[in-house]
């Protein structure tokens, strides 16, 4: 819930810096049914089967890392994709550290309201004696607001790179290129 209405803010923001969400539509994603395949099986893991062996949980929740991770090598000749990679490499640091479980503070639960998940598997949830855990789970947005949620410094860069990529593919004056999509250096000066 959080990722979408921040996903439809940062969209919101493309004409509003004179790109055209047309062209985000022409971007080619290569290897794109990785990505949708990791963020289906963490969909099932979390709310369908949290129950589940909590071994295989885990194991599956760092798969989807791998299968995230093809995805995007596959498309690193798009513009700032390498700062959405890198927020997913300190996710994946801190999960692989913890075990196949993405530390969140207690602080950061308490906050946006959420409980310590016992039993269940979480894709996010509090670790005793967490590794790495300032590349956790340490932020939070409130509870009572849209998307009460925990999030990382990773989720906030690759949030920052879904940005960049998005206004670059769009030709908005924050992608570093304008609306014919040449970087501002290739331009002819009557096109400025």
């Amino acid at each position: 819930m959080t990722l979408a209405i921040a996903f439809l803010l940062l969209l919101l923001t493309v004409p509003l810096a004179g790109g055209k969400l047309s062209r985000v539509g022409e971007v080619r994603i290569r290897w794109v049914g990785l990505a949708v395949v990791a963020f289906g099986i963490q969909v099932v893991l979390v709310t369908v089967v949290p129950d589940g062996d909590s071994t295989v949980h885990r194991i599956l929740h760092l798969g989807t890392y791998v299968l995230a991770a093809a995805c995007l090598l596959r498309n690193l000749d798009l513009r700032f994709v390498w700062v959405l990679g890198v927020g997913g490499l300190l996710n994946l640091i801190a999960i692989a550290a913890n075990g196949g479980v993405m530390p969140a503070s207690r602080g950061a639960l308490d906050t946006a309201g959420l409980d310590v998940q016992s039993g269940q598997f979480a894709n996010s949830d509090f670790v005793e004696g967490a590794h790495v855990a300032f590349l956790g789970d340490v932020f939070a947005v409130p509870a009572g607001w849209p998307g009460a949620n925990v999030f990382s410094v990773g989720d906030v860069l690759m949030l920052v790179g879904v940005f960049l990529v998005v206004h670059a593919a769009a030709g908005s004056r924050l992608g570093g290129t304008s609306r014919t999509g040449l970087p501002r250096s290739q331009e002819s000066p009557a096109v400025r």
